[in-house]
């Protein structure tokens, strides 16, 4: 990681100097954070860090301290340049050649660390209800949370991904009355949903019950025959429970394919049912109620959370004798650190916002670190067709996420959904991310890898000759293990070219596959799978840029091999990002 390699040499000089006093007035105690970036101009050089802000601690002109900070710096494989209060690195071809090398050799490890040291993290997300299909909203968690959890295992997490299934509530009632009408209907018995619209508001009225009705009538002809016997105007009430089940496992298995069929796997889903039946729920209020943060008031029993952050108290248990949602949040979230989880990392709608403190209120007071709960707050999905935002509501038909995905496909819902970040409102543009144009990311990160496998192809055909030297066709593995046999000086023919556009490109195609490192670990440590759309963007333009300047297929086997390593190497670095965030690299397009 070049541009925090660049970093630490500053540092480390500023400290050298600190101590040796040959620093203006600046001291050991001064607390200072500087930056590393690319410069603007890439004729100053390659990184660049700004300095000027010693200028108040040195009492020394901001020019003058970058020359003593650069005067104390070994300058092996780079040259530096002071540029007012900027020292400005300029790197020797060696370490690029190295850059190139490193990628040839760890391949789709290239940027694999260990800044998670092995922590243990329980990243739960999407946590539908099991009632109905997905909405566009939960497939933005969906990519997200599962892009998030490939880079984080890339870096050295131990990921735990988990669906807390809210299976307790009234919705698993109002789910089963919905079906039980629906299956009533399909046995042509006279029945519909309720017109009253208040009344409505307790059934699942939409069309997607019509065909699990169906299955059952197929699946369970001995219980559709016995509610059509026992039907008298009421709903049978052992029939309801067994009717409730059979919706609720059918719901939660359409959701469980659909979630793989988008690239989202999770380890477990865990049902909320299971902690009120197991008395978890129970024993997490005992353990409160020892801690003596509960209290009764007006019939109900409240957490004192107030006293722990929160802006005021929370009602645990009400008058009738109901738990409220928050009770079994707190005991879901108790079981995740009694299995011994370093970090809750949630990702939830940014409607839950309110949550965040009382949920890390009751960790506190249970005995455990309150910032080991994380949470990620995620905004809105508007679809746009046609140029224009389509309205959904409650009242209006909603989008359902399987049926986007049959519209533009799992690659490009997936990327366009984790396109921004989580805390952004997100459009999604529906033909666009449909349409076979630059303009559209995905289709143009896609083509980039797809070109490079072309171009790696057809100097097999071409050069067959050169590369196999043998009267049989090569293949595209005999040109990898010409690729594998070259070192970092095989590669020093790169930069003797009399074009200074070649150059230029080149470097620069080279310095974005390094830069692959420091979006991997800013993606992992800041929760922002987001950047690593972002990066594949650049290094396609990147790729696609030195390509329009630079012949690869040239008659001198040795610049040849040298520049095809480069095109290997974008397909390495290409198909490796792409595998993050769980959208396919074709090679053929």
């Amino acid at each position: 990681m070049l541009k925090e390699y660049f970093l630490e040499k500053v540092n480390t000089s500023i400290r050298d100097l600190v101590k040796n006093k040959s620093l203006g007035q600046m001291t050991e105690d001064d607390e200072f954070s500087l930056q590393s970036e690319v410069p603007k101009n890439i004729q100053f050089g390659d990184f660049a860090v700004n300095v000027s802000s010693l200028a108040r601690y040195a009492k020394l002109p901001p020019a003058k301290i970058a020359e003593l900070i650069s005067e104390n710096i070994d300058k092996t494989s780079f040259d530096i340049n002071v540029t007012s209060g900027f020292i400005n690195f300029k790197l020797h071809s060696d370490m690029l050649n190295n850059i190139l090398a490193e990628v040839l050799e760890k391949k789709l490890d290239f940027a694999k660390n260990n800044i998670g040291n092995n922590s243990k993290v329980i990243l739960e997300y999407v946590s539908a209800n099991p009632t109905g299909p997905f909405h566009i909203g939960h497939g933005r968690w969906a990519a997200m949370g599962s892009a998030l959890a490939n880079v984080m295992k890339y870096s050295g997490y131990d990921v735990y991904q988990e669906f807390y299934i809210n299976d307790a509530g009234s919705q698993i009632q109002k789910l089963g009355k919905s079906l039980y009408i629906r299956i009533l209907k399909e046995l042509n018995i006279d029945i519909d949903f309720p017109t009253d619209e208040e009344e409505a508001k307790n059934f699942y009225t939409g069309e997607y019950l019509i065909p699990v009705a169906k299955e059952f009538l197929k699946e369970e002809k001995e219980k559709a025959q016995e509610i059509k016997n026992k039907y008298n105007g009421e709903f049978d009430t052992e029939l309801l429970k067994y009717i409730c089940k059979y919706a609720r496992l059918k719901m939660l298995s359409m959701q469980k394919a659909l979630l793989e069929n988008f690239h989202t796997h999770f380890d477990n889903y865990f049902s909320e049912l299971t902690l009120h039946e197991s008395g978890k729920v129970e024993e997490c209020i005992k353990k409160l109620n020892d801690l003596g943060v509960l209290y009764e008031k007006d019939g109900a029993l409240w957490f004192a959370s107030s006293k722990y952050g929160d802006d005021q108290d929370r009602v645990i248990k009400k008058s009738d004798g109901a738990y409220t949602y928050l009770t079994a949040d707190i005991a879901y979230h108790y079981n995740k650190l009694q299995r011994g989880f370093d970090t809750l990392l949630n990702i939830w709608g940014a409607d839950h916002h309110g949550y965040i403190p009382r949920m890390r209120a009751s960790i506190e007071v249970l005995g455990y670190n309150p910032n080991s709960l994380e949470v990620l707050l995620g905004q809105l999905v508007n679809l746009v067709m046609n140029g224009e935002q389509v309205r959904m509501g409650k009242r209006t038909k909603m989008i359902t996420l399987d049926e986007l995905i049959d519209e533009v496909g799992v690659d490009a819902t997936r990327y366009w959904m984790i396109m921004r970040s989580i805390d952004t409102t997100l459009d999604f543009d529906v033909e666009l991310a449909k349409s076979k144009t630059d303009e559209n990311p995905v289709f143009y990160v896609q083509y980039a890898h797809a070109r490079a496998c072309s171009i790696l192809r057809h100097a097999v055909q071409e050069k067959f000759d050169i590369i196999n030297k043998t009267k049989e066709n090569a293949t595209i593995t005999d040109l990898e293990n010409k690729i594998n046999e070259l070192n970092s000086k095989d590669f020093e023919i790169l930069w003797q070219s009399e074009d200074e556009k070649v150059i230029e490109t080149t470097k620069k195609l080279i310095l974005k596959l390094e830069e692959y490192k420091t979006v991997v670990q800013t993606a992992a440590r800041n929760r922002t799978p987001y950047l690593l759309t972002k990066y594949l963007q650049e290094l396609a333009a990147s790729f696609h840029q030195f390509y329009s300047y630079t012949k690869v297929l040239v008659d001198d086997e040795k610049l040849m091999i040298a520049r095809l390593s480069i095109v290997k190497a974008v397909t390495i670095i290409l198909k490796s990002a792409m595998k993050l965030i769980a959208v396919d690299a074709p090679e053929k397009m």
